[in-house]
């Protein structure tokens, strides 16, 4: 009866746990969605609301270290739950980073509302940004679900991301070369462009968790990387 009660317990905390990554994510999702929405409307208020609630995420990121650390020092899990705890400490980490690129770019956006942009660029911004997203909407849903497959195909997404931040970057160097006038606002939506491109690779890296909370094993491959040939020097004739 003894261990009936403390594996019952242990289920508990695991449930609260998992009740806690889930809250999380829904509060970061929530923050891009608004950072891209304060990029494409120019609206400030909204901007100025998702820097506030950064402290929310940041504080929701500290209760899942706290329950982590209390579960792995009183219950000493092992196999797969061992796996669940170690992989909630990594997973709460990465949607911590999400949200924090959420405020940059809603920081920048507030210097961009106050002057002007190339449209099409901010309408590449707001591209990118939905298909980071998409992605970080499914990732939690494969979370929540234990669904490896899912995060598989979240997995498999992120060079279509990689692609189209290759695009952007290209389309705002162009934009500076031909005009000088546009550098400023140009600088902004690169750093915004990095950041959401980066919040794609935090997406992806909760897939691979999500795969490995259930299986043991991450996917087997390398991931494969779409802005690589921001890094290499065309050589053809």
């Amino acid at each position: 009866m003894a261990n009936d009660h403390i594996l019952k317990r242990f289920d508990e905390e695991l449930e609260r746990l998992n009740a806690t990554i889930n809250e999380m994510g829904g509060l970061t999702e929530a923050q891009f969605a608004k950072a891209l929405q304060a990029v494409r409307d120019r609206d400030t208020a909204i901007a100025e609301e998702v820097i506030a609630d950064d402290a929310r995420v940041d504080a929701l990121d500290v209760v899942v270290q706290e329950q982590t650390v209390k579960m792995l020092a009183l219950r000493q899990p092992m196999a797969v739950d061992l796996r669940v705890v170690l992989s909630s400490i990594k997973i709460a980490a990465a949607l911590e980073r999400i949200a924090d690129y959420a405020k940059n770019t809603a920081k920048r956006s507030i210097v961009l509302a106050q002057g002007s942009a190339p449209p099409s660029a901010v309408a590449g911004i707001d591209r990118l940004g939905r298909l980071v997203r998409a992605a970080l909407k499914d990732v939690l849903d494969a979370f929540a679900d234990d669904d490896v497959a899912k995060a598989r195909d979240v997995w498999d997404r992120d060079e279509e991301i990689d692609q189209v931040y290759t695009g952007l970057f290209r389309e705002l160097l162009t934009y500076m070369m031909e005009d000088p006038r546009t550098i400023t606002a140009c600088t902004h939506l690169l750093f915004m462009a990095k950041n959401i491109e980066r919040a794609g690779d935090h997406v992806t890296n909760i897939a691979e968790l999500v795969s490995f909370r259930n299986t043991g094993q991450n996917f087997a491959e390398a991931r494969r990387k779409g802005s690589g040939a921001l890094y290499t020097t065309d050589t053809a004739p």
